[in-house]
């Protein structure tokens, strides 16, 4: 997660804090599936490289304790295998794509999850 987030009321902004708004954290996941956690959440970029396909959750609110409405994950697929986007328990994807509750996503093409209600996540991006 960037450093600064989530801050609560009587944090004081340091220059780290600052300087981490303005970057993407950028993590690695290899395997065939991934839950998303709460340090996936802000400015942070999953990078997810296997070769075959591979399955990333969202996971329900109970588990993303850190997201509230607007909190955005990123994701894109350096592997050659497609991604699928799954819901967790609960939870509710929609997305413009082939398949809207379970959009797909090619090689090296970028998605956005935005969480837009409790449990509920909308889907933009390079999706089929």
């Amino acid at each position: 997660m960037a450093t600064g987030f989530p801050a609560i009321t009587g944090d004081v902004l340091s220059a780290a804090m600052f300087n981490g708004l303005v970057a993407f954290t950028v993590t690695t996941e290899s395997g065939a599936t991934y839950t998303v956690d709460n340090d996936d959440l802000y400015q942070v970029l999953i990078q997810t490289s296997n070769a075959s396909t591979k399955t990333v959750t969202i996971a329900p609110d109970s588990t993303l304790t850190s997201a509230i409405v607007g909190s955005a994950i990123t994701i894109i697929n350096t592997g050659s295998g497609a991604l699928t986007m799954a819901a967790g328990a609960g939870v509710t994807l929609t997305s413009a794509g082939a398949v809207s509750a379970a959009p797909t996503l090619a090689q090296h093409k970028v998605l956005q999850c935005v969480r837009v209600a409790a449990n509920t996540w909308r889907i933009y991006g390079a999706i089929g």
